[in-house]
């Protein structure tokens, strides 16, 4: 990488000062239809129009073009402007309007608490949401639109990963398969919709535990589906033995380097030298783009603020050593499943 000049280096560190006051002159921007209006005008949107089709004074037109120039959204064209490629991404890419919802939604009031977090390890920030010690407790409680937005970004990173993942786990033909973290039973109803013969257990908290049934019962998907309320971090609460493959989607990096051992010694104690373990996770170190290394790592500044305050994305170097140390092993790796963030390991007992 090149040493950037004294200039440049002191140029960046003010982009990174004044990061969160022109992030929301781009929410602004969206919302009140101004680059929008200047994508439709093709190079020919002026103060002027956007003042008179937005309904905003000549000064908010001016205000938010010269930041939108400043942050590269917007370029000039003699005296009008025109989007650029970095505007087109805010405004019409699906991976930028799920971060920036989630943003904006759970983590931006909270996220001036990342010192507090930091110093008492516990989500400090989540107090603007609600009133519980992590952001799990709390899921179906959030309020609008943070929830929205939750459950928008989670989904985003991982249902487009469910058919490729499916299409790896059913080479073993499961007959009964443990969900643990099931969150919202998505993966569960892909399963049954797949297969409605197969045996699912939801392993949750009582709370998402009640969502997912839900969710599943008005599909009308609850044959040979069971509900088994669980506590993780509790270690005197066991996983129950019985299945034949066990799946963890995004679940593992909601936990501490210490926690993940712990449940993962809970997965070998409740399986057999037959039974297939599937972890599947967004590794930030074993990404395609940078754009995605990136996102990964903003990631756990929202666990450490909101979330927990002790879990984060993970490299697959730290997760196959926590893999190695609870008993398991990797017998297989699926680096980046279809089109997706994710990387699947296959593990089985040592």
């Amino acid at each position: 990488m090149k040493t950037p000049t004294a200039l440049s280096a002191k140029y960046k560190a003010q982009k990174l000062v004044f990061g969160p006051v022109f992030f929301q002159a781009i929410v602004a921007m969206k919302e009140l239809g101004v680059l929008e209006h200047i994508r439709t005008k093709r190079g020919r949107a002026t103060i002027g129009s956007i003042q008179e089709t937005c309904e905003i004074s000549e000064y908010g037109a001016e205000i938010l073009v010269e930041a939108a120039l400043a942050s590269d959204l917007i370029e000039e064209v003699g005296d009008a402007f025109q989007i650029t490629k970095v505007g087109v991404f805010i405004l019409m890419d699906e991976l930028t309007r799920v971060n920036m919802n989630f943003v904006k939604d759970v983590c931006y009031d909270g996220a001036k608490f990342t010192t507090e977090s930091i110093r008492e390890g516990r989500p400090a920030g989540l107090k603007v949401l609600g009133d519980w010690p992590t952001v799990y407790e709390g899921l179906s409680d959030l309020p609008e639109p943070a929830k929205k937005s939750w459950f928008e970004f989670d989904h985003y990173y991982s249902d487009d990963a469910f058919p490729y993942a499916m299409d790896i786990i059913f080479q073993d033909n499961p007959r009964h398969i443990f969900d643990i973290g099931a969150n919202t039973g998505k993966w569960a109803m892909a399963c049954k919709e797949r297969n409605p013969n197969l045996a699912v257990t939801l392993l949750d908290l009582p709370i998402q535990l009640k969502v997912a049934r839900q969710n599943i019962e008005e599909k009308g998907l609850g044959a040979h589906v069971t509900y088994h309320p669980i506590d993780l971090l509790d270690p005197f609460q066991k996983i129950p033995q019985g299945a034949d493959t066990v799946w963890m989607s995004q679940f593992l990096d909601c936990f501490s380097k210490a926690e993940i051992l712990q449940i993962l010694k809970n997965v070998h104690q409740a399986i057999d030298e037959n039974t297939n373990v599937y972890i599947l996770e967004p590794f930030f170190n074993n990404q395609k783009y940078p754009a995605a290394e990136y996102c990964l790592i903003a990631t756990s500044l929202y666990f450490t603020t909101m979330a927990n305050g002790n879990s984060k994305m993970y490299s697959i170097d730290v997760m196959k050593k926590l893999i190695d140390a609870s008993g398991l092993k990797v017998v297989e790796t699926f680096e980046l499943i279809g089109d997706s963030y994710h990387t699947i390991l296959k593990c089985q007992k040592k």
